[in-house]
């Protein structure tokens, strides 16, 4: 696991940047994190990555010095316990939607007393020969980030980022597009209005803000940044490869 220096980070709005892995296997994980990025995001709430496969994905990872965070399946007990105990740096929590989700992913995160983790002995607690040295990590040094991805999310952010333990937010734009009804549809009014609110709360409340720009447009990163997001991941690795061969595959058959 990594040191608090990344959590100190996210909390004090100071960028990070990191991308979203869904391909399960450690080729991949070891590619992006030979590029730069401060952080990478296993995704087993949309792929077929066994926990095995996501203990592997950390491993590679953690190898190369950048944080590793799995963005769960959902907001449940033993998801969380897993990818924790695995060794994962930080948890993603999809659809946050409430004071009451955000107070379920710190129990699920934490150990006794500020949660209500079950203990075990696996590769995090360096398979029982370093429990008191994570328990200590966990109450200092775990990322815990929910994912603000619905409508109900907005109309209930102070309260989410008022619970102890929550270190930052993300914007899951597809889902947030999709709770209002039109999914996909970034440019639409209401989909702005909300992130508009997003951003008033954050601000108000200095309260780091998140968003996974998933188009592979490094100016996409940029503009985010101008909005005052500094929790950022860029991408997927399916968009970089495909968007790569796409655009030469143009270039060529414009040529021939």
């Amino acid at each position: 696991m990594m040191n608090n220096i990344l959590r100190k980070k996210i909390k004090n709005g100071e960028l990070t940047l990191g991308s979203w892995i869904t391909i399960g296997h450690p080729n991949v994980a070891e590619i992006l994190s030979n590029v730069g990025f401060d952080w990478l995001v296993i995704d087993i709430e949309h792929n077929p990555i066994d926990i095995s496969m996501v203990q592997t994905l950390i491993m590679t990872i953690q190898s190369k010095g950048v944080a590793a965070f799995v963005r769960v399946s959902k907001n449940e007990e033993v998801v969380i316990k897993h990818v924790l105990d695995a060794g994962a740096d930080g948890i993603i929590v999809p659809m946050v939607c409430s004071e009451t989700d955000a107070r379920q992913a710190i129990d699920y995160a934490k150990y006794p007393p500020m949660g209500k983790r079950g203990v075990g002995l696996a590769r995090a607690q360096q398979y029982g020969t370093n429990f008191e040295s994570y328990k200590k990590w966990v109450s200092e040094d775990l990322i815990v980030i929910a994912q603000i991805e619905h409508v109900d999310a907005i109309d209930n952010l102070e309260s989410i980022i008022r619970v102890d333990g929550i270190d930052g937010t993300i914007i899951g734009p597809y889902d947030l597009s999709g709770s209002l009804g039109k999914p996909g549809a970034f440019d639409d009014f209401d989909v702005k209005i909300a992130l508009e609110k997003y951003i008033k709360v954050c601000k108000d409340k200095n309260f780091p803000m998140g968003f996974h720009v998933v188009n592979t447009n490094p100016q996409k990163i940029q503009e985010k940044i101008d909005e005052g997001y500094r929790f950022i991941a860029y991408g997927t690795d399916f968009l970089f490869m495909g968007d790569t061969v796409i655009k030469g595959m143009e270039l060529l058959k414009d040529s021939l």
